[in-house]
């Protein structure tokens, strides 16, 4: 609470600070044009409009219209800069004297070049959502049309290339693969990824980035890459924000709301905003073991409570010199109701019902600082960045059996985790066509759980035995990298390297209370590697476009699975992580072909992977009940995985809109797996499973007025294979329409998703029992959401540097 109120403390002395301009020297000059791409010859709207003075102080700004034209108005009298800046295109500046005879300034076409150096810069559009393909990452702009797709970032993300998310557990992949890195503007957060993306707004993504081979500027975490979430930034002159409440239901009913608003003027700029999710979320299903007459049924409910608060401030020293400070604060609070029966069809007296009543409950905080200095040349600058976060969470499940099977047992886990971040980087563009970058980097991250389980005895007394375990665990990780650009008259490449030294310390200890006996289980891991990476784009006309990219990687075990501590447990199944677990390596090559079309583009692409010390589930036999099956991790050998991609963005009518794509990837999963022979002997085997996947995806866009759009969107997956199961297909189709009024600053939005029912997990399973079983989730919903924008500003502010922190979740059943 100390730290809130010191930094709220520090906004209000620095706002003191600011000198805003006054009105009463504001003359009555104007400039006006139009912003058109040079390559698609189409008007760019929200195009940033940035006017300043000879000492290149900003007077005022204003944003392009949906056709591409702005006005800029009350603009003092003199010689002044008109400085347009799109992110992703190259700025121009316009200098123009205000006078007499010459007050209105009308600058005709004003023709934007993209720009292709920009390795990490993102295009935006305003009604559509586009695909383009980048150097190193493929950018989906989130355009009215997907916003009515999905109320949250987790429906939304399932609407996305390559993207797919597990309706049951939240979890997100990228290409088939959960190996992936979530951020939110750069930056992972403490918070869970699974609990943030069902927290954010869809209306407050600007657009999602999927980087599938990073470069070396990144950190080299995600096998399958990073998919970073850029929300809209609130640093508009004057006072601007917005406001958005959304509703839907299937079983249970779901609300989300959120505010968000700035206030700029002279050199302060100071921004909030507030986002909850109040939701109860109904999941069923069952788990048939065919040969053993074994059926297994689960009845979930979760509900939770969620409220993320942000504020932040930009502080402008001057033109060279800005300092950049914001807080996050998350609370959570979730109640699990889970009925689970077993039923053994050959012997009713095993019958055995279980009821687990859990709450998780956590608070988590960031604190970021950020400096920045440019230098006199154009791009060339410094910046110091220090990111601290701290989480702290607590859960407690009560498990009740209401037969003599297994005794009753309550369990309480204490989480207390925090992380430290220091980045200095630095940008040096040596000409027009070379660009050099150097970073350092620290991270420090520890983490310490403590967990206690109560088991009831099976005596008069029904006493409980505690039994106390705590596990320790230490990162910290050093780093420096460097890249080098350039491009030349058709080509472009940049070349980069990470080096990294990992220092990784844990340690168990198990105290059973009964008994005061203690075991100590202790680990280290310490390694030194570089990270390679390479991308190299031909562009040898205006429609075509060619990139290849390589780079190596490294994907580090998530808590959870190192945890040697119960991640979850049901009366059949169990998992813990595994604590001498080690990193797996990936050398990832892609290439890449985009053709621009009259009406759109298309990209298709190939990726080929080679995986070292892969990390794969093993399926092991319970000892103490042979029934029941432990989940765990361990190294495998090297394996790879290939795959292909194809994205489209075409416009056929003036009316009509449609972005698809198609993935297909293939990937060899190594495991072990325990089973019985004939003897009724366990036996270990080494398992092997082939899996070539597919999906498809559409998504039609249909402008009937300027008002009033209706939505269609369709999604296939075919069957998918891991160790434990084959999936079978999923389809599904959504509608949805939007509804803009209040002259565009209001807007209504309703969809109804799996409108034919058909979205379902239904699967079949040879090891270590034949199994078939299926899981529903609360897929057939209809939600509606209002937004409302307030204030007029429009020039955007300072943009901070996107950075992920290195904290990744293991599994989870609920």
């Amino acid at each position: 609470m100390k730290s809130i109120t010191l930094f709220c403390a520090l906004i209000l002395s620095l706002t003191a600070l600011a000198q805003p301009n006054s009105n009463d020297d504001i003359k009555n000059g104007s400039v006006s044009g139009r912003v058109i791409d040079a390559q698609l010859n189409e008007p760019l709207p929200y195009v940033n409009i940035v006017i300043k003075d000879t000492a290149k102080k900003i007077i005022t700004g204003g944003i392009t219209n949906d056709d591409g034209t702005f006005e800029i108005k009350n603009i003092p009298e003199g010689s002044i800069t008109v400085s347009i800046q799109f992110v992703g295109f190259k700025t121009i500046d316009k200098n123009v004297t205000l006078g007499k005879g010459n007050y209105k300034v009308n600058l005709g076409d004003i023709k934007l070049e993209e720009e292709s150096t920009g390795l990490d810069e993102v295009t935006i559009v305003a009604d559509v959502s586009t695909i383009q393909q980048k150097v190193d990452r493929k950018v989906i702009t989130i355009g009215k049309d997907l916003q009515t797709a999905g109320a949250t970032a987790s429906e939304l993300m399932n609407n996305l290339p390559s993207v797919s998310v597990d309706q049951q557990t939240g979890s997100i992949s990228l290409r088939g693969n959960q190996n992936v890195r979530v951020m939110v503007d750069g930056k992972l957060s403490n918070i869970p990824a699974e609990q943030l993306l069902k927290q954010i707004p869809s209306n407050s993504i600007k657009s999602v980035e999927l980087i599938t081979n990073p470069s070396a500027k990144y950190n080299p975490e995600g096998m399958s890459g990073i998919i970073n979430i850029v929300l809209h930034k609130n640093t508009k002159i004057g006072f601007n924000g917005n406001i958005t409440v959304g509703l839907a239901h299937d079983i249970e009913a779901k609300f989300n709301s959120s505010i968000d608003a700035n206030y700029r003027n002279g050199k302060v700029n100071v921004y909030g905003s507030y986002g909850n999710n109040i939701s109860r979320n109904a999941n069923y299903g069952y788990i048939n073991r065919t040969e053993q007459d074994i059926t297994q049924n689960f009845d979930i409910l979760n509900d939770n409570k969620s409220h993320l608060f942000k504020i932040g401030l930009d502080y402008y020293l001057n033109d060279k010199n800005t300092i950049s400070l914001f807080t996050n604060q998350n609370i959570f609070n979730g109640e699990t109701d889970v009925n689970s029966s077993i039923t053994y069809l050959n012997d009713v007296s095993l019958n055995e019902s279980q009821y687990l009543s859990g709450i998780n409950e956590n608070d988590s905080q960031q604190y970021n600082f950020n400096y920045k200095h440019d230098f006199t040349k154009e791009g060339h600058n410094i910046e110091l960045e220090v990111d601290h976060n701290i989480y702290e969470g607590f859960g407690d499940n009560n498990n009740v059996f209401f037969t003599s099977q297994r005794p009753d047992f309550i369990e309480d886990t204490d989480t207390d985790r925090n992380s430290t971040t220091l980045n200095l980087d630095y940008v040096n563009p040596l000409s027009e066509s070379v660009k050099l970058e150097l970073g350092l980097q620290a991270r420090f991250f520890d983490t310490s759980i403590f967990y206690e389980s109560d088991a009831r005895e099976q005596n008069e007394d029904e006493e409980y035995i505690p039994t106390t375990t705590n596990f320790d665990y230490t990162r910290n990780i050093y780093s420096a990298y460097a890249t080098y650009g350039k491009k030349l008259e058709k080509w472009s490449y940049q070349l980069g390297l990470r080096a990294e030294t990992v220092q990784v310390d844990s340690d168990a200890y198990k105290i059973d209370l009964d008994s005061n006996e203690e075991f100590n289980i202790p680990f280290e891991n310490d390694y030194f590697e570089l990270y390679p990476s390479a991308f190299v784009t031909y562009s040898p006309s205006e429609k075509n476009s060619y990139q290849f990219s390589y780079s190596r990687r490294i994907d580090r075990p998530g808590i959870g699975q190192v945890n040697p501590l119960p991640n979850w447990s049901t009366p059949l199944i169990s998992e813990f992580g595994n604590q001498e677990l080690r990193p797996q390596f990936t050398n990832s090559v892609e290439t890449n072909y985009t053709r621009q079309l009259e009406k759109g583009s298309i990209t298709a692409g190939v990726f080929y992977r080679i995986i070292e010390d892969e990390i794969q589930q093993a399926i092991l036999i319970d000892r103490t009940d042979t029934n029941r099956l432990i989940f765990t991790n361990l190294n495998f050998d090297n394996t790879s995985s290939y795959g292909i991609e194809l994205s489209s963005s075409y416009k056929p009518t003036k009316w009509w809109s449609v972005n698809a794509s198609f993935d297909l990837y293939s990937q060899t999963q190594k495991s072990l797996a325990e089973s019985f022979d004939t003897n009724d002997e366990i036996v270990l085997n080494t398992v092997e499973v082939d899996n070539v996947a597919w999906s498809a995806r559409a998504f039609n866009n249909f402008k009937v007025s300027k008002s009033l759009s209706f939505s269609a969107f369709g999604m296939y997956r075919s069957k998918n294979k891991n160790i434990q199961f084959e999936m079978n297909d999923m389809l599904m189709v959504n509608l949805g329409m939007r509804y803009n009024f209040m002259e565009g600053r209001a807007n209504f939005s309703l969809s109804y998703n799996d409108i034919f029912n058909t979205m379902y997990a239904e699967f079949d399973g040879e090891r270590p029992y034949a199994q078939q079983g299926q899981f529903n989730w609360e897929s057939q919903q209809i939600s509606t959401s209002l937004s409302y924008r307030f204030g007029g500003g429009k020039y955007r502010a300072k943009s901070r540097k996107r950075r992920d922190n290195d904290v990744k979740e293991g599994g989870g059943m609920f």
